[in-house]
């Protein structure tokens, strides 16, 4: 116990002290909030500020859609008005998209007694904001011109295209109404369960990586005279584990002190507001230790087996094949939580820990699943722990040649 102690103690200040775990700690939240905000920055513009023709036969229906695409504050779009017209208008507009003089044409034919048919000529053929906008407005444009055709007022007209919003809010076991939204609550277990997977396969690599180096550096030859294998393994798994709970502890507590300044206080109310439970908070370092821990064992177990940090590298596409698999299943789950499909992923335990953190965004689970969930990853990390320290106590000290699979059922024997 004492020699696992020593090589845990080693591995957290190794790493601790190290460039690359204050870089990540400060570096790697302003990345992610560096992304975030560009890509919310540059959505800003998009669409906007196009010169736009509406040409048509039906002069009330072309001035309902462009008074819809004027007052769309996000669009911000210049539009011209040619109508009526004529069949031979068409050419001598297209001709202007294709030198730039404008940006689009929508051209809308008016059969007699039957719905009206649009085209969209662009030279851009990606712009599907654009797109959008312009199928929006003409569909509300119609909608207008029926109604106020009909002999509805023109203020209730716009009432009856603007539509109704609707509140949402979610009951709580206990019968009480909270005030929820859909989008929120996607990005809250989006962000959760990236932090969560980036975490765990970042320092399951770490233990991999430490493997590699010290077997290529022969320092294993050394420390085999006074400790175990098996005490090595887990003085390492120990170590960066404790690393990895450190960083996130870090993040936690910058976090909630962001999250609780006054400013932060003010965007995160209405539409924007974020709830929290106590069970994601609890739940969270649990998930985040049986998750490394799964995968930390499976990379020390091939670690063992490979000669470079190259042929490292070459696993891990299948290393994150879960993941992968867990953030495809993303809209499905914050859809409908207790599908089938959701729940048997949040059994499976490769995905068991971004999977719950998902569902949990969108409704807490029973007690029950979360007790069979975490079950399954402890016989799993068991059972890998199992496999993993019998190729790790052989494949130390193997130079030289790439184990094959037989070979690497032999360890298993040997050891």
């Amino acid at each position: 116990m004492r020699n696992i102690f020593l090589i845990a103690r080693r591995e957290y200040l190794e790493q601790i002290r190290g460039r690359a775990f204050r870089a990540t700690t400060v570096g790697l939240p302003a990345v992610f909030a560096l992304i975030v905000g560009v890509g919310y920055l540059s959505s800003l513009g998009l669409g906007a500020n196009k010169h736009l023709t509406i040409a048509t036969g039906d002069a009330a229906l072309a001035n309902a859609v462009r008074s819809r695409l004027v007052g769309d504050k996000d669009g911000q779009a210049t539009v011209d008005v040619v109508a009526p017209a004529r069949p031979e208008d068409r050419a001598a507009l297209v001709g202007q998209v294709r030198t730039r003089a404008i940006d689009g044409l929508l051209w809308i034919e008016t059969p007699a007694g039957g719905l009206p048919t649009a085209t969209y000529i662009s030279q851009a053929s990606g712009d599907f904001i654009t797109t959008a906008r312009l199928k929006e407005a003409l569909n509300n444009g119609l909608v207008e011109e029926h109604l106020t055709g009909a002999g509805m007022k023109q203020a209730e007209a716009d009432a009856v295209v603007k539509g109704i919003s609707i509140e949402t809010f979610q009951v709580k076991k206990d019968g009480a109404l909270i005030k929820s939204n859909a989008q929120a609550s996607f990005w809250k277990g989006y962000v959760m369960a990236i932090l969560l997977s980036m975490t765990t396969m970042i320092y399951g690599m770490n233990v991999a990586r430490s493997i590699i180096q010290e077997k290529t550096s022969r320092i294993f030859e050394v420390m085999l005279a006074t400790a175990k294998p098996s005490d090595m393994l887990a003085g390492k798994l120990i170590g960066v584990g404790a690393v990895g709970l450190t960083q996130i502890v870090i993040w936690l507590i910058t976090g909630t002190a962001i999250f609780i300044s006054p400013f932060a206080a003010a965007l995160l109310t209405g539409d924007f507001a974020i709830q929290f439970t106590w069970t994601e908070g609890v739940l969270f370092p649990v998930y985040f230790v049986l998750g490394y821990l799964l995968y930390s064992s499976l990379f020390a177990g091939l670690a063992a087996t490979c000669e470079t940090e190259q042929e490292l590298q070459m696993y891990m596409p299948l290393a994150a094949a879960p993941t992968w698999l867990s953030f495809a299943m993303i809209l499905l789950i914050i859809n409908d939580s207790n599908s089938v499909w959701s729940i048997a992923a949040s059994f499976f335990p490769p995905t068991a820990p971004i999977i719950m953190f998902l569902r949990m965004a969108s409704q807490i689970p029973p007690v029950w699943q979360f007790a069979v969930s975490i079950g399954l990853m402890l016989l799993s990390i068991w059972g890998t722990l199992w496999f993993s320290s019998r190729l790790y106590r052989v494949g130390i000290l193997m130079y030289g040649k790439r184990a094959t699979l037989p070979e690497l059922l032999r360890w298993v024997r040997y050891s």
